[in-house]
């Protein structure tokens, strides 16, 4: 594959580019288009994947950096990059942000297709960077009566 260490990729349209086998250690490819890149084994260490479109991509095999996911088979496309940032569907938000949102915020992201899969996304962040604090609106009986209609 290409040889790409170190290379500022920054906002590049990678869409459907053939990475397969490259070296992409310490690049930064922070806010890229790699919307469904070729990246079948390719080192990914030390890569910026932050703001990064990984969706359909193909990292089988691929080395990530410590704390980078891709979750399959879920309602959204999920990636977690450097257990900071969390991007489900095309919202890229920290995981921070992602604990503290209004109810309002989550229903303007997707409507109710999204404020159903909230509590799902904390538990894949639970799961993957460690328990966390919730909203209090959660465990309202308003919202356990509009998700459940």
């Amino acid at each position: 594959g290409a040889n790409l260490y170190g290379a500022n990729l920054y906002g590049a349209n990678l869409c459907g580019a053939n990475l397969r086998g490259a070296n992409l250690y310490g690049a930064n490819l922070r806010g890229a288009n790699l919307y469904g890149a070729d990246l079948y084994g390719a080192n990914l260490r030390g890569a910026d994947l932050r703001d990064a479109d990984l969706c359909g991509a193909d990292l089988r095999d691929a080395d990530l950096p410590d704390l980078t996911f891709v979750i399959l088979g879920e309602k959204y496309f999920i990636s977690i990059t450097n257990g900071e940032y969390v991007r489900a569907g095309c919202q890229n938000h920290t995981v921070e942000e992602w604990r503290k949102y209004s109810k309002q915020e989550i229903a303007e992201m997707d409507g109710r297709k999204a404020l159903k899969f909230y509590p799902r996304l904390l538990d894949i962040i639970d799961f993957y960077i460690g328990k966390g604090e919730r909203p209090d609106w959660l465990t309202s009986k308003e919202y356990a009566d509009e998700v459940t209609e």
